[in-house]
């Protein structure tokens, strides 16, 4: 199935959010259709018009968002005020500033899921259905599979020889802080440079079958920078989240009564959108 094709985009704008952050939003479809929110993997990941192609444009009113310093929003690869409980937020004043009663629903794929569900659970009312694609929960098992010996590493072996071989001997315990130290050093070269291993790991483990090709975006600069800043500083930090706290009972019996669909990865790429 290719899906289906939108015209461009009948409605595109920023929402001032926090003291320094622009969030770029765009909207295809059927104005009076049911409102749709595609939320995108990472943290890191952006839009692109082929996010639209699951969504019938006659029925549906798509709305596309880049998250805080992602994709077209501005300041770029910002941090300061760029925090998960920040980005929930960011969803609720975009419905609000795009005066939509209720998301009719939330579609988001790995990181996008997570957002989702957070949503969904500080806002049950606003919700009326889910769609959750390689669900990813951020507990310490789902980024320890992808970051630690006992996952992805002993299924790409090589891959991960390579991805902890950047680093020190005595640093490789923990490579997330250790690539958070490079990715945000004084050092361009290195941040570069460790952008990309960062990255190369990530397309190494999101399918059994690699595509060479994937790796071309390696060199661009810009993307991969962006891309691996943002996923190591939102795990660094633990996604600003309590261990298990999207998966308490307390909170999902908030979101009990709002229909969904959801599939799982047997093991998730942190934030990436190559586990989807």
């Amino acid at each position: 199935m290719s899906g289906y094709l939108h015209s461009d985009p009948f409605d595109k704008g920023t929402l001032a959010v926090g003291t320094i952050h622009h969030i770029y939003y765009e909207q295809y479809g059927n104005p009076d259709g049911k409102p749709v929110l595609f939320l995108h993997g990472g943290p890191g990941g952006q839009t692109s018009k082929a996010n639209t192609a699951y969504f019938n444009p006659k029925n549906y009113r798509v709305i596309l968002l880049d998250q805080r310093g992602t994709g077209k929003s501005t300041p770029q690869t910002e941090l300061r005020e760029n925090t998960t409980p920040e980005l929930v937020t960011d969803i609720e004043s975009l419905r609000i500033h795009l005066k939509i009663p209720n998301w009719y629903l939330l579609f988001g794929g790995s990181w996008g899921s997570t957002l989702a569900l957070l949503y969904s659970q500080e806002y049950p009312d606003k919700v009326g259905s889910l769609i959750l694609r390689g669900v990813f929960t951020t507990r310490d098992a789902e980024v320890s599979w992808s970051r630690g010996t006992l996952g992805a590493a002993n299924i790409f072996p090589e891959a991960w020889e390579a991805f902890v071989g950047f680093l020190p001997v005595e640093e490789q315990s923990d490579p997330v802080a250790a690539y958070y130290k490079r990715l945000t050093g004084a050092d361009e070269g290195v941040r570069i440079a460790a952008a990309r291993e960062w990255n190369r790991w990530d397309l190494s483990i999101g399918s059994l079958r690699i595509d060479p090709d994937g790796f071309l975006g390696l060199e661009d600069v810009a993307w991969s920078l962006k891309h691996a800043l943002m996923e190591a500083h939102y795990a660094v930090h633990h996604f600003w989240l309590e261990e298990g706290q999207i998966l308490r009972r307390e909170n999902l019996e908030k979101i009990a009564h709002i229909p969904s669909m959801s599939s799982f990865s047997g093991g998730i790429a942190l934030g990436s959108d190559f586990a989807l």
